[in-house]
């Protein structure tokens, strides 16, 4: 996940009969997944979903792969490769009017946004299951749903106890301290940093993407400190080998390296930390019977069943009301459900974000090999 770098849709849509419930749904906790066709389609020996690997493909396959399989028999595959690397790939077969190489793709709402916008992306607006679904599920500032927002994440400041005897960092700034020089760890594109790095920087959140140069100046301040620079699977890692005592990561990781007994905690610092989504969507050019099967996959992942499960695995609120946070996590500042835990996060539009994503990761690039 580019951050997840931790990753749409518009579907012709299509008259489902009522009242014909779906042969085998009803096997799958309980949960329908909706309305079908009078005839339900050939199922396909398997569908592929793109995810990323680690902890969040094991929660994804517990929570959600393996009941659907369970329930319509129909095999799961997941496509571990990184979300940016199969954009082109999906854009490219759509344009050429190719079948795409997956049929879900798990993404950052960003990242899936910018399909969206380029046209590839299949509408959900007709899952039934959306229903009841909270506000977080749609997507801002975009027609339906070509994309299914399916649950938040923070990217936290996480710290190795030891190297704050004090306690928590209580500012990003606290990682100027020498003593942490080669000894942090950021996303390779920044993604997550920039945000807390404005207001570190003495700017303002309202001046982005306006004025973004104090988040520039103290990224160059950071640069300094000669910060590792990798993805999701990189931190668990180097948090397991005793290699950094900081990093802006997602809390899932940090979460993962605490459980594999990492002595490692993580905190929102002053100045904030980047609240975002991930979601579910559909790239266009999909034999009707496949994608029939894709979108029951996705109606299915916004059941509570299916994400009390997905969800728990990885440390995540979702978007379905009465899931309930893990035992560790509640009241944690990286599991926000309250207005007051909201006000702690910076929230910028994906609509912004993707107008000015390139711009700014490869600003930090340039910075980081300056």
């Amino acid at each position: 996940m580019n951050g997840p770098s931790k990753p749409f849709l518009n579907l012709d849509r299509r008259r489902f009969l009522q009242g014909v419930s779906l042969a085998g749904a009803a096997g799958l906790v309980g949960m329908p997944f909706g309305r079908a066709f009078a005839a339900e389609p050939e199922k396909p020996k398997e569908i592929i979903v793109r995810a990323w690997g680690g902890s969040w493909v094991d929660s994804l396959k517990k929570g959600v792969s393996d009941p659907f399989t369970e329930a319509t028999g129909i095999a799961v595959r997941h496509d571990l490769t990184e979300d940016n690397e199969i954009q082109p790939k999906v854009w490219a077969a759509v344009a050429q009017k190719r079948v795409p190489p997956i049929h879900i793709n798990w993404d950052t709402t960003t990242n899936a946004t910018k399909s969206a916008l380029r046209g590839v992306t299949e509408d959900l607006s007709d899952l039934s299951n959306l229903a009841g679904v909270t506000e977080l599920a749609k997507p801002v500032g975009l027609d339906g749903y070509p994309i299914v927002n399916t649950y938040g994440y923070v990217y936290v400041l996480a710290y190795r106890p030891s190297a704050f005897p004090n306690g928590a960092p209580k500012s990003w700034k606290d990682l100027l301290d020498p003593k942490f020089k080669g000894r942090i760890a950021l996303y390779n594109d920044g993604i997550g940093f920039h945000f807390p790095a404005q207001v570190a920087g003495g700017g303002k959140l309202e001046d982005i993407p306006g004025n973004m140069q104090p988040a520039w100046d103290f990224i160059a301040k950071i640069k300094e400190q000669e910060p590792l620079l990798g993805e999701d699977p990189d931190f668990t890692a180097w948090f397991q080998k005793g290699e950094i005592d900081a990093a802006c990561t997602i809390s899932t990781n940090a979460r993962e390296a605490k459980a594999n007994g990492v002595d490692i905690a993580w905190t929102v610092p002053e100045e904030g930390a980047k609240y975002d989504t991930d979601g579910l969507w559909i790239p266009k050019g999909l034999p009707e019977n496949e994608l029939y099967w894709a979108k029951q996959y996705i109606n299915f992942a916004i059941t509570k069943d299916a994400q009390q499960v997905w969800l728990d695995g990885l440390g995540l609120p979702g978007v379905v009301p009465g899931v309930n946070p893990p035992a560790d996590l509640v009241g944690d500042p990286s599991y926000p459900t309250t207005e007051a835990d909201f006000k702690k996060l910076i929230r910028i539009s994906s609509k912004v974000q993707v107008e000015h994503e390139s711009e700014w990761f490869g600003k930090f690039k340039e910075i980081m090999q300056g």
